[in-house]
Formats: structure tokens, sequence, C-alpha cells
């Protein structure tokens, strides 16, 4: 089951749209040697985080205003993004960049 940024249920606040400014080229990075693992589904508001926070080298609270969301949110997408990175890279899985259909681009 795919966790993300949705609305679950019939009670709850609608989740406001993720800016993301550049999607990626490439949709998906398997490792070499192939290991036949099941792959890591990276969503591209956790991409766009990453590339915010650790590329473009900006604070959570500046990431939250290019996206349109607070820092708290930041804080758990890039929490979320990392470890599902670093889980890829060690057990040597299939790192696969959600269709962009299902993130709404504001």
């Amino acid at each position: 089951m795919r966790r993300g940024r949705r609305r679950r249920g019939v009670q709850g606040r609608i989740p406001r749209p993720v800016f993301i400014e550049d999607y990626p080229v490439s949709s998906k990075f398997t490792p070499s040697p192939k290991r036949g693992k099941e792959p890591v589904h990276l969503e591209h508001a956790e991409l766009e985080v990453l590339r915010l926070v650790d590329m473009e080298d900006m604070s959570q609270e500046e990431a939250g205003e290019a996206m349109g969301i607070s820092r708290g949110t930041i804080w758990r997408l890039l929490h979320r993004a990392r470890k599902k990175v670093a889980l890829a890279l060690i057990e040597g899985r299939p790192l696969e960049i959600l269709p962009s259909e299902k993130i709404d681009k504001a």
C-alpha cells in the first residue's frame, strides 16, 4: 500500500497541493548487479524536498515556502525520503520514482 499525502476515508481535510518545480528525467534506478528485490518507491514530493534541502542548501523553512507547505511536512517528507534512499543503497534495491499523475502540481 502506498503511503503519502492523500485523503484517507471520509473525514479529515483535503491536503494542499505541493508545488514541484522540476520533474526528474529518469524514473528508475537499478543497482548493479541486480538482486531481484522489491523496489523502493519515492514520491515526487519527497524527491523535491531532497533536491531543495540537500542540493540547493535551503533550510526546511525556505523549502516549505518554496513548495507551499509547512516546515513540519517538509521534515516528514525529508525523513521519509532519506530513509528510502538509504534502504535502496544499503540493500541493493531498485529505486523507482512514482508517476507524476499521482502528485498534484500547483
